[in-house]
């Protein structure tokens, strides 16, 4: 287990390496992300002050629901989107069948190798509207409350690694899978926005099929003390759960996939 979390690290050190030699283009683009998220928040603050709010959320809980789900896509995305987005080039090309011959996971080799800290940008603008959100909204922190966002923020990366990881995993059946990130960014837009505010089939799938409603929406709301649909009482309990849940249910299908690559021969 340690000679394989060295090779880890050492992959993860040499890929930042590799990112940040050209320092001044990777800084403008994370300035460009901050300009670019920014300027999605603001338009939903304009809507909740033009409005009073949306849904019964005012900009400050507005600005925590996006802070949250900035940060945990971030982490969450770091680790698998940019990995996963290239495994199907990768068979293509038959350039995986060298990585299956590595005494390594193919999985931990394609992650930590491509470990993507481009995502700074969207982390730092996170943490600034966490600060701005916090210091406004309606509600009392204590420890409880503290460790909650702590771990169901971790829940909610996993969520988003998982998802992720198994759409760039149903390229080893079907050899193509990049066309399904659309599908999937087409749902992560809405799931900036309380669930409350949808038809009631959508709010079921961003709980179940393509559950990223525990992204953000149903932690926050938990902490807001907001109303959640279907969840009720153990929307907090269903936060927690959602990631390592989802996480077992990736790998498991990792699993299956790989057993039905056959190469880049067919």
């Amino acid at each position: 287990m340690k000679p394989h979390f060295s090779v880890l690290l050492h992959l993860v050190l040499m890929h930042i390496r590799a990112e940040m030699e050209y320092r001044a283009a990777f800084w403008i683009d994370r300035v460009a992300q901050i300009i670019t998220y920014g300027s999605s928040f603001a338009m939903i603050w304009i809507i909740a002050e033009r409005f009073g709010g949306i849904a019964g959320w005012n900009w400050a809980d507005l600005a925590l629901l996006f802070a949250f789900h900035l940060m945990g896509y971030s982490a969450g995305a770091s680790m698998s989107f940019t990995q996963m987005r290239q495994l199907e080039e990768a068979i293509r090309l038959g350039t995986l069948d060298t990585i299956l011959t590595k005494p390594i996971s193919p999985w931990a080799y394609m992650i930590f190798s491509g470990f993507n800290i481009g995502y700074a940008g969207h982390a730092i603008l996170g943490v600034a509207l966490m600060i701005l959100a916090i210091a406004n909204v309606e509600m009392q922190w204590s420890l409880p409350a503290v460790a909650y966002f702590a771990a169901s923020l971790v829940s909610a990366a996993m969520v988003t690694g998982a998802l992720l990881t198994a759409i760039g995993a149903t390229a080893l059946i079907w050899t193509r899978s990049n066309h399904l990130y659309s599908l999937y960014f087409g749902f992560w837009e809405l799931s900036r926005y309380p669930l409350n505010i949808f038809p009631v089939a959508i709010q079921g799938m961003m709980l179940t099929v393509l559950p990223l409603g525990f992204m953000a929406a149903v932690p926050v709301a938990v902490l807001l003390g907001k109303p959640l649909p279907f969840l009720g009482d153990w929307a907090g309990l269903a936060a927690l759960l959602a990631g390592p849940v989802f996480v077992s249910i990736t790998a498991l299908y990792w699993r299956y996939a790989m057993s039905k690559y056959q190469g880049a021969g067919g």
